[in-house]
């Protein structure tokens, strides 16, 4: 079914967007919300009247968010986490951690249009979208970096030391078992010289 949005929903499009879903999200969930109506002919009529009224003001909406894009130029986050011995973050990093970062950078922005597409769960560099308008989105730059590296480096650090006494310790052994086969294997020098001595006759 087709409906237009009354306002912005992640994912999905942005206020008086015309968009299609399936009809048991729009009929028991966006239109009882009343966030769309349902796209009938008469509607679509006043809506394309409407944005024709809009225009004007559409338009400053999307320059100021041009505007607002501009502040975004130049920033990159970093994001501590707690990584596990395998590399791995506990847990992931989402829309959530980013949209704290930028609170805690002096950029005042929804949480709702903050997204990040990708799987981010281990450390590295990553990119977060910010979405200040349906046609004007910032790519934020963003790196995961492990908070306990240091613990991380002590503890393999220990597992190679407790792995080379480890290979020391069998090396010692199997050499203390091959010296004990060897004294076992040699004659004694009465039993070598009474096996050589021919039988009195």
């Amino acid at each position: 079914m087709k409906i237009i949005l009354k306002e912005d929903i992640v994912n999905l499009g942005f206020k008086n967007d015309v968009v299609e879903v399936k009809n048991g999200y729009g009929r028991n969930y966006l239109i009882p919300q009343g966030k769309a109506v349902l796209a009938t002919p008469s509607a679509l009529k006043v809506h394309a009247e409407n944005l024709r009224q809009q225009a004007h003001k559409l338009a400053k909406v999307k320059a100021d968010a041009e505007e607002a894009a501009k502040a975004f130029e130049g920033v990159s986050l970093t994001i501590p986490v707690k990584v596990s011995p395998t590399g791995t973050i506990y847990g992931s990093v989402g829309a959530n951690q980013i949209h704290e970062a930028l609170l805690a950078a002096g950029h005042n922005v929804d949480r709702k249009i903050v997204s990040v597409h990708e799987s981010v769960k281990t450390p590295g560099k990553y990119t977060a979208i910010v979405r200040l308008h349906k046609e004007v989105a910032v790519e934020i730059p963003f790196e995961v970096i492990a908070e306990n590296a240091e613990e991380l480096a002590a503890e393999r650090a220990a597992r190679k030391a407790e792995e080379a006494a480890h290979q020391a310790a069998l090396a010692a052994a199997k050499a203390a078992e091959e010296g004990a086969e060897d004294e076992a294997e040699a004659p004694v020098e009465g039993e070598e010289a009474a096996e050589e001595a021919p039988a009195a006759e």
